[in-house]
């Protein structure tokens, strides 16, 4: 067990191979349970053979510390489980293998910590439905949830999970106790209906590692014509079809996939790790902080200053975020993810009026290129330029950053278009409320 705010996070390593490769298996996942089923023991023993294999339950699953019902980690809190493991078993760089829903955590770290990550396997993990009006989406999305609340844990969900396997009495009962197993019917339900309105793909062209995509050509719901389009925005991916309806690699020809999937890691070439990466960036700014100045003079104004910079250095230690440079009268920040950056940005602003100082506070999410200890690219100028148009006290941030942290209770009020200077297109704005 390893600890992340609190929550405990079971995990194992088998074999003492290398490279490491971190198997993410999705929404279903139990360290104990999976290991019950021949197919899924062998697949996991044919991982260990060629690498050091690490698999854990992400919080609010399995054997990791479970969460209300209500409680839905976002992504970039998923993610963190995923780096706390990687720490707690000195994993400096590994292989990332993700099924279906576990893609979205590895496309997120990978695109944040190329440092950490030396490949990327993703199966069954892409795929849209843009064909469908957002209404419609809600209205499956609705749907699958109430089916998931009703027969979560039964054998009449396995046809949507491995089709297959659905006639084997055998193989259903064991996929009807793992779910079970994996969390109850109101959690299942309230990640899907939190999980819906969740967008990765514009992360995808942010990847620079390298990635080997393989999709089902069979399979109903996510279909393989979805998939190809999302795959090739990945820089340089291989994609490659796989036979069968299942979700599952393991119940439908698990050798060819095992095979691809060794072939891919042993035979990738170590990559320096590059210095572009994905990452949150907040500006922050004293609002009139000239006619400020004047009011206080310059002893009182300093010394406001001062207290002003202490506050926002403490609550950026306690958010985990970094410090690039200040800017005059603010600060340029970076996070990992957007839902630490939002909330020490409210953090931020409390403090600063405590002290009888507004500030404005603008953030987004995007690629940035590393410069020694400054960062460059156009996120940076994007974001520079959502907080200049934030008023007094408030906090703006860019329609990518509410799609992140979705699912995490975070409200926003929608601004509108906005033309940034220097950005092509308009921009969508939200403001976070409270």
């Amino acid at each position: 067990m390893t600890a992340r705010d609190g929550n405990q996070i079971a995990y194992q390593v088998v074999g003492e191979g290398s490279p490491d490769l971190v198997y993410l298996t999705g929404s279903l996942s139990n360290l104990d349970v999976r290991w019950e089923h021949a197919s899924s023991a062998y697949f996991l023993e044919r991982l260990a053979s060629f690498s050091r294999l690490v698999i854990f339950d992400r919080r609010g699953v399995g054997v990791s510390d479970r969460l209300p019902p209500e409680i839905t980690p976002t992504w970039e809190e998923w993610a963190e489980d995923l780096q706390v493991v990687l720490d707690a078993v000195d994993s400096r760089r590994a292989v990332l293998f993700a099924v279906a829903d576990g893609g979205a955590m590895a496309i997120t770290f990978a695109a944040s910590h190329p440092e950490r990550i030396e490949a990327l396997v993703l199966f069954h993990s892409l795929g849209n439905a843009n064909e469908q009006s957002e209404d419609e989406r809600a209205a499956v999305t609705e749907l699958v949830a109430s089916v998931e609340e009703e027969l979560w844990g039964t054998p009449e969900l396995v046809k949507f999970i491995a089709p297959s396997i659905e006639g084997d009495a055998d193989q259903s009962a064991w996929l009807a106790k793992y779910m079970r197993a994996t969390m109850t019917p109101r959690a299942a339900a309230a990640r899907t209906r939190s999980r819906s309105t969740a967008e990765v793909e514009f992360i995808l062209s942010s990847i620079s590692v390298p990635t080997l995509v393989m999709h089902r050509t069979g399979y109903e719901l996510l279909t393989i014509e979805s998939a190809r389009p999302l795959a090739a925005q990945i820089p340089d991916a291989r994609f490659v079809e796989i036979p069968g309806i299942d979700v599952w690699p393991q119940t439908q020809e698990p050798e060819l996939i095992l095979d691809k999937v060794e072939a891919f890691v042993t035979g990738v070439q170590p990559v320096p790790p590059s210095n572009r990466f994905l990452t949150t960036v907040l500006f922050s700014d004293i609002v009139d902080s000239t006619r400020l100045a004047s009011a206080l003079g310059d002893r009182e104004w300093h010394r406001r200053l001062d207290d002003h910079d202490r506050v926002f250095r403490s609550e950026l230690q306690r958010f985990r975020g970094n410090e690039i440079k200040t800017t005059g009268d603010g600060f340029l920040f970076t996070f990992d993810g957007p839902g630490r950056a939002i909330h020490c940005a409210r953090a931020m602003r409390e403090g600063a009026q405590r002290l009888g100082i507004d500030v404005r506070l603008g953030l987004h999410t995007g690629e940035v290129e590393g410069r020694g200890g400054d960062i460059a690219g156009i996120a940076v100028h994007i974001a520079a330029r959502v907080a200049a148009s934030a008023a007094a006290g408030e906090i703006l941030v860019t329609r990518t950053v509410t799609e992140l942290v979705a699912g995490s209770g975070i409200e926003f009020e929608d601004r509108g278009d906005h033309e940034l200077k220097g950005v092509s297109d308009r921009w969508r704005l939200f403001a976070v409320r409270g």
